[in-house]
């Protein structure tokens, strides 16, 4: 068995580049590496894969030890423990040298003879996602996804149907862009659409093999509208926090303030008793907290002032210039 801490390489200068992350869910890896290793060979550029292993899974290290003794070309990263399938996405892309970036799971989702589908769709987008079709599901499955894409459609604006789909294709220059972590691979597409990328989804066929049948657990669905919210924040405020901060602030604030004035109000006029009265703490309460959030949105403000040079989220699509020697001549 390989130690964690080695990492098998052979990459060289390559047109495109695969990366596979392993994590809890996976198969033979045997198996799935001959047909990524076919699919991708037709595709006819020079090609190279990446396996991220992220964890101690004993099955799929002897597989890899297996398959670099029978001559198989790829890089196998191994990581110290596991550190979610974001992380192990960034640390297989330090291993890349193509300019495509394949990401594929370490599972049966799609048929692999439909990757060069993804690739081919990078001529005129910057990023392909795979969506399977037909898809197959019971109508719990189906309204799960229907929700889950319309709470995705309704904050990011973006319109997809196959987010869980681990199947992608991209630029090089996105994942040199936009540095992932925690659960957000998920939502790569979205921040991408929001760094100006060019986004395409494209229609792939499911593998006869895609089976869950385990199903997920309520914190899976919790941490997933977690990561719906903070995408959504990323992509709507990150450089303008005091649009939100201060919104829901002056939202609290004039609450706040409308109850103060009531109670002040029915306090000089009408001899009400305010002692026993939880709606002066109350009122009281949402006035500091509302001041509290306008001045966290101000100093989000600040911050972002202070390193706005730094900060690019544009993508230029072409430069025409116009040479008067040139235009002279002709």
């Amino acid at each position: 068995m390989t130690p964690d801490h080695e990492h098998l390489s052979v990459s060289c200068n390559v047109d495109l580049s695969a990366i596979v992350p392993i994590s809890i869910r996976h198969v033979d890896i045997k198996a799935l590496h001959a047909q990524y290793r076919d699919a991708l060979a037709s595709i006819s550029r020079s090609y190279e894969i990446i396996y991220v292993v992220d964890g101690a899974f004993a099955d799929v290290i002897a597989g890899l030890d297996e398959l670099l003794r029978a001559g198989e070309k790829l890089t196998a990263v191994y990581l110290t423990r596991t550190f979610g399938e974001s992380t192990a996405l960034m640390a297989g892309f330090e291993q890349t040298t193509g300019a495509v970036i394949v990401t594929l799971p370490a599972y049966y989702q799609i048929e692999p003879a439909d990757i060069s589908k993804l690739v081919t769709a990078l001529g005129s987008a910057d990023m392909a996602v795979a969506c399977r079709w037909p898809r197959v599901g019971g109508p719990a499955e189906r309204l799960r996804r229907w929700a889950f894409h319309g709470l995705v459609r309704w904050m990011t604006g973006l319109s997809l149907h196959d987010l869980g789909c681990s199947a992608r294709a991209m630029k090089r220059q996105i994942l040199e862009e936009i540095s992932l972590y925690g659960d957000q691979h998920r939502l790569l597409p979205a921040l991408a659409d929001r760094q100006g990328f060019r986004v395409q989804e494209i229609q792939v066929r499911q593998s006869p093999q895609d089976r869950y049948s385990e199903g997920y657990r309520t914190r899976e669905y919790a941490h997933r509208l977690l990561d719906v919210f903070a995408v959504f924040f990323l992509v709507r405020f990150t450089k303008k926090p005091l649009r939100f901060f201060g919104m829901v602030g002056a939202s609290t604030l004039c609450i706040g303030t409308a109850l103060v004035l009531y109670l002040v109000v029915a306090r000089l006029f009408f001899g009400e008793s305010l002692a026993n009265r939880p709606a002066l703490l109350l009122s009281s309460l949402l006035v500091v907290l509302g001041l509290q959030l306008f001045a966290l949105g101000l100093l989000g403000e600040l911050i972002i002032f202070t390193h706005a040079r730094g900060l690019k989220d544009y993508q230029v699509d072409r430069v025409i210039e116009f040479h008067a020697a040139e235009h002279e001549t002709a």
